[in-house]
């Protein structure tokens, strides 16, 4: 794995930014308004209660939670979308035989996905500043599982892309693994609160440790170690990378 062309990564990687910033509304605003509205409905819902174990009033406890979940659904809107517009169009050859190593296209792509998953958290986040405090105490585990979930869902969006077909393909994968997998994380609910059995089972799903560790950066507070699920995260988020520029590579699924 080496680079060979930076500036063609570059231009790729401002190619794919552009791309979502022309329907800012679509890839910014609406995700935003989205957990805005789930804060609200859940605000009403269960009024001031605190959340059971880690004496923290639910409404301040949901915030990074949804701020996650939006980064982790963008991140892999942005790389899934792009990769299956570009098969669709017919578009994606052009980018097989553009002079930019696997790495680099890889680089390029999850680059891009990470920058917009964080614009959707600023803005999110700055919308809700003036209604709850948003406390930065570990900012340097915020930025590390933040980033890492960005990574790792637009290298799962890369993916998702390289085997999809159509739209449908990527609509499937969307509402029956990642939004599953992002929902069941602990967004909306402590572990603590399940049965035991349950608690094991979520603690199999890797987005768990994601969110649980970027609630800990805003709150302090979580359901486990954000320390000791930094090997996990880190090891997760190099696989999905190999694992992406391993299939680019070889061509998976985008020379049929």
């Amino acid at each position: 794995m080496k680079l060979t062309n930076p500036r063609g990564a570059w231009t790729l990687f401002l190619r794919e930014v552009r791309r979502f910033l022309k329907v800012k509304m679509q890839t910014i605003v609406t995700p935003a308004l989205t957990a805005m509205l789930y804060l609200l409905i859940f605000r009403y819902a269960m009024g001031e209660r605190q959340v059971p174990g880690l004496e923290v009033d639910y409404f301040t406890f949901l915030v990074p939670g949804l701020a996650m979940m939006a980064m982790m659904q963008n991140a892999f809107a942005n790389t899934s979308s792009s990769m299956i517009m570009g098969k669709v169009m017919g578009m994606h050859i052009y980018l097989l035989m553009a002079p930019l190593s696997a790495l680099e296209v890889v680089l390029a792509f999850l680059a891009a996905a990470v920058v917009r998953a964080v614009v959707v958290a600023v803005v999110f986040l700055a919308v809700l500043s003036p209604f709850v405090d948003v406390n930065l105490l570990h900012p340097g585990i915020i930025l590390l599982y933040g980033v890492c979930a960005s990574i790792m869902m637009g290298g799962l969006g890369l993916i998702a892309g390289m085997w999809a077909k159509d739209f449908d393909n990527i609509a499937m994968i969307t509402n029956f693994v990642i939004l599953p997998l992002t929902f069941l994380s602990g967004v909306f609910y402590s572990v603590k609160q399940l049965p035991e059995f349950w608690q094991q089972v979520n603690n199999a799903n890797p987005f768990f440790y994601l969110t649980d560790g970027f609630r800990y950066g805003f709150l302090g507070i979580g359901d486990t170690d954000p320390y000791a699920s930094i090997a996990i995260v880190l090891f997760a988020t190099i696989l999905t990378m190999c694992t992406c520029w391993y299939l680019w590579a070889i061509g998976w699924r985008m020379k049929e």
